[in-house]
């Protein structure tokens, strides 16, 4: 049965510990979003999590440690720009991709040589990992494709029956999944833009190539064309372009408080002065609140591409099906 949590006592830390080392699944919160958690050196566990969101076994997971000590059990090798990287950025929401050791299951890493890896900045995360006494695989807990939980009760309301306990940590602070960097690959890549911006990280090792040309296989979440999606459908459009005479049936999602009055069935705005930070945080939610909305479509405004921008222009494009121009 389960069980939704209000709180994460030691009591409760220590029973949801003893599910993941069980082979149990564990939905726990993280800085980013919440995730849905399993042994990740089990791979019946794992397997369970593809089964609850319905996940193609083509598409990798990331595995969440608590501390560096853990990483050196994982990752083959770490190139010294992934070092600095992870000095510098860890705990937080940074992922790196690494050629991976053959502890870890090929169901985590959908067959590829390499493995994700992350330290979250979460205490809840955090001490759930520690008290496992493993690395944990978490991808977000959801249905595959649709819009990431960032709230227990998202959790709740999408896979409640299908998960063993779901911890409840609050809102995610950040709001946006990780920002992934392949460090497999002889030149550092960002696949997926994230709670750290590209700016920060090219400061710290230099330039870093955006995207892989048509690549063979997924190396990463998040790199199909739909992904974050409501069910409700999306159009992306410019600011300013606003529908005149929009039905009740069609609602409206702005980066920033508009400047005049518009007429939608229903409209999110993800920061009144436009904050990239508050915005990011914002968007599941505003996003969960439209589809929630009875609407027949959406109207997402276009989000100035830099800094966190570009994280939310990501999942944008992705809810609309659209495939990543940058």
């Amino acid at each position: 049965m389960t069980v939704h949590l209000v709180n994460s006592s030691p009591k409760i830390l220590h029973q949801a510990a003893l599910l993941i080392q069980q082979g149990g699944l564990v939905a726990f919160p993280t800085e980013t979003v919440y995730g849905l958690g399993a042994n990740a050196l089990d791979p019946m566990a794992v397997a369970k999590i593809f089964e609850v969101k319905n996940r193609p076994r083509l598409d990798p997971i990331i595995v969440h440690v608590a501390d560096f000590s853990q990483i050196d059990s994982l990752a083959a090798s770490i190139p010294e720009k992934a070092k600095k990287l992870m000095e510098k950025f860890w705990p937080g929401p940074l992922t790196v991709i690494l050629p991976k050791k053959k502890i870890v299951p090929d169901i985590v890493t959908a067959g590829l040589p390499s493995v994700a890896l992350r330290i979250p900045n979460h205490p809840i995360a955090l001490d759930l990992i520690r008290q496992s006494k493993c690395p944990i695989a978490a991808p977000s807990a959801n249905p595959f494709e649709y819009l990431s939980p960032t709230t227990a009760q998202h959790v709740m309301d999408q896979i409640g029956e299908k998960v063993d306990l779901i911890l409840d940590g609050g809102p995610c602070s950040i709001g946006v999944e990780s920002t992934i960097i392949d460090f497999s690959q002889k030149v550092p890549c960002l696949l997926r833009p994230g709670g750290w911006v590209l700016e920060k990280i090219e400061k710290v090792i230099g330039p870093v190539r955006e995207g892989i040309e048509n690549p063979s296989s997924i190396l990463a979440p998040g790199q199909m064309a739909r992904h974050y999606s409501p069910r409700t459908r999306v159009n992306l459009i410019s600011r300013g372009q606003y529908r005149e005479n929009a039905s009740e049936k069609i609602g409206l999602l702005c980066f920033r408080a508009p400047s005049r009055s518009l007429h939608y069935g229903h409209i999110e705005i993800l920061s009144v002065s436009g904050d990239f930070k508050e915005a990011a945080a914002n968007l599941f939610s505003a996003l969960h609140h439209l589809d929630d909305a009875g609407l027949q479509e959406i109207d997402a405004e276009r989000v100035p591409e830099e800094g966190l921008g570009r994280a939310i222009m990501n999942r944008l494009r992705k809810a609309a099906g659209q495939k990543n121009e940058a």
